[in-house]
C-alpha cells in the first residue's frame, strides 16, 4: 500500500514525473531543439511588438512523442527562452504558460503511452486543441498588452501561419518517424510512461 502511494505521488496519469536522469535530459534536449526551432524562422509583428515562428511544431512533437509531463514542460521552458535571446521578453512569462500548456494539452490528448505510434484521431484532435489554445492564449495576453486591434491582427497570423505551419510539420512528423523511433528505443520509455498498454 505504501509503494502504491509513493507510485502515485511520481506519477501524472501513467506519466512518470521527470526525476530520472534520462527523463530530465529529454526535457532538457527537447527544451533546446523547441527553442532553436522558434528563433530559426522568426517573423517580426510590429503591431503587437511579437513574431511568428515554426516553434510550435517542435512543441506539439513533444507532446505526441512523450505526454504531458515533458511536452509542458519542455514546451513552456523552450519557447520562454526563445522569447528573451530574441528580445521579446514581454512575452516571455506569457509563453511559458501559453505553450507550456499547448505541450500539456497535446500529449495529454495524444496519449502517447498507449502505444499508438502510428498517426490516429487523437493526434489530429491533439494539435487542433493545442494550437486553439496557443492562438487565444496569445489573443487574450495582447489584448491586455496592446489593445484589440493589434490583438486581432496576430490572432489571424497566430491560427493561418504558426499553428498551421506547427501542425502539418508535427503531423508528418508523426506519420514518418514516430514509430521508428518509439520501436527502435523501448528503454527510453519505459523511464518515461510508468503505464504500459497493449499496441491498439
Amino acid at each position: 500500500m505504501v509503494d502504491e502511494n509513493i507510485s502515485k505521488k511520481r506519477e501524472f496519469n501513467g506519466y512518470l514525473l521527470p526525476k530520472n536522469s534520462l527523463s530530465l535530459s529529454i526535457v532538457g534536449i527537447f527544451s533546446a531543439l523547441i527553442c532553436l526551432l522558434t528563433m530559426v524562422i522568426s517573423i517580426p509583428i510590429p503591431a503587437t511588438q511579437g513574431f511568428i515562428n515554426i516553434g510550435d511544431a517542435g512543441v506539439m512533437i513533444t507532446g505526441m512523442m512523450f505526454g504531458p509531463i515533458i511536452g509542458g514542460i519542455a514546451g513552456g521552458v523552450g519557447s520562454s527562452l526563445a522569447d528573451i535571446f530574441l528580445g521579446y521578453t514581454v512575452y516571455a512569462p506569457a509563453t511559458l504558460l501559453i505553450k507550456g500548456l499547448e505541450g500539456f494539452l497535446v500529449g495529454l490528448i495524444a496519449d502517447p503511452k498507449k502505444k499508438n505510434t502510428r498517426i490516429n484521431f487523437k493526434d489530429i484532435l491533439a494539435v487542433i486543441i493545442g494550437g486553439i489554445t496557443m492562438s487565444f492564449g496569445y489573443f487574450l495576453y495582447e489584448i491586455i498588452l496592446f489593445g484589440i486591434s493589434g490583438a486581432l491582427y496576430e490572432i489571424f497570423l497566430n491560427l493561418i501561419i504558426q499553428f498551421g505551419l506547427g501542425a502539418i510539420i508535427a503531423i508528418l512528423f508523426v506519420i514518418t518517424i514516430r514509430k521508428n523511433i518509439s520501436d527502435n528505443l523501448p528503454q527510453v520509455f519505459d523511464k518515461i510512461f510508468l503505464i504500459e498498454n497493449s499496441k491498439e
